[in-house]
């Protein structure tokens, strides 16, 4: 049988010798080396700008957009959504719950975001666009080169929920001036549910430093910390950050061009 969802979806055989072992100790040496490389390949996967860093969090996606909204926005700032599906909902509910004032981009269902959409809903003094790359309900890939000129006019931050797009589509954070670009183990990674993972630029990184914390265990300051050394704040999802590793070097062995390919191959009918 093939899994065709869009995640989890089926491990190569690197990713499931490694969830047949007994999860080890991760306070050692030979753990953090893990987790400096896994940082490592991933800020080269994504073309993270220098300086930027990338965190682990033993979470879904919708964990790594909570974190985002927590603790890169400013308390109570005025930020935008592109709001086309279920996902760009949810980003909507969280900026809300949280205290921000949303300018919702709203679009219909399945329908491509316009200049004109994004002048006509968001107001002067906003300082972030968050948006889902790609709206996984509808199926559509948002233009990231309208809204990435877009925020660079505007001077506001970037926020991309990248968790169905990550390997499957191109993702250059320093062109598109991504602040924050984050996913998850289960899609294109090809590895069990669990882990997110926070890619932010410096820009992203002084944010963080400056807010408050007002979350402990999806703290991005401790989550930033604790990464220096190749660590985690807490107890992670020790066997997925393994399988990671594996696939993480599995892609930069093989290229991402090649990844990329495969992937385009099984979705054309």
């Amino acid at each position: 049988m093939l899994n065709f969802t869009v995640g989890p979806v089926m491990s190569p055989s690197e990713v499931l010798e490694v969830s047949a072992k007994n999860a080890p100790y991760f306070r050692t040496p030979e753990f953090s080396q893990v987790m400096l490389e896994n940082e490592r390949i991933m800020l080269g996967l994504l073309s993270a700008p220098r300086n930027s860093r990338c965190v682990f969090l033993t979470a879904s996606g919708t964990g790594a957009m909570e974190a985002a909204v927590m603790s890169v926005l400013a308390p109570a700032e005025r930020v935008a959504v592109v709001n086309g599906g279920s996902f760009g909902q949810r980003f909507v509910d969280l900026c809300q719950l949280h205290g921000h004032n949303v300018n919702e981009i709203k679009l219909e269902f399945g329908r491509q975001v316009t200049r004109k959409n994004l002048e006509d809903a968001v107001e002067s003094g906003c300082g972030a666009l968050l948006v889902n790359m790609h709206e996984t309900s509808s199926g559509l890939l948002y233009d990231m080169r309208l809204l990435s000129e877009f925020c660079r006019e505007r001077e506001m931050l970037l926020i991309v929920d990248a968790v169905s797009a990550f390997i499957a589509e191109e993702i250059d954070m320093a062109a598109l001036g991504a602040d924050v670009v984050l996913t998850g183990s289960q899609k294109a990674l090809a590895c069990h549910p669990g882990i997110s993972l926070m890619a932010l630029s410096p820009r992203g990184q002084e944010r963080v430093a400056e807010n408050p914390e007002v979350c402990s265990y999806l703290s991005l300051k401790e989550a930033l910390r604790n990464g220096e050394r190749g660590q985690t704040p807490w107890t992670p999802a020790v066997n997925t950050l393994l399988e990671i590793n594996a696939r993480l070097r599995s892609i930069e062995a093989r290229g991402i061009d090649a990844e990329r390919a495969e992937i385009a191959s099984r979705a054309t009918p």
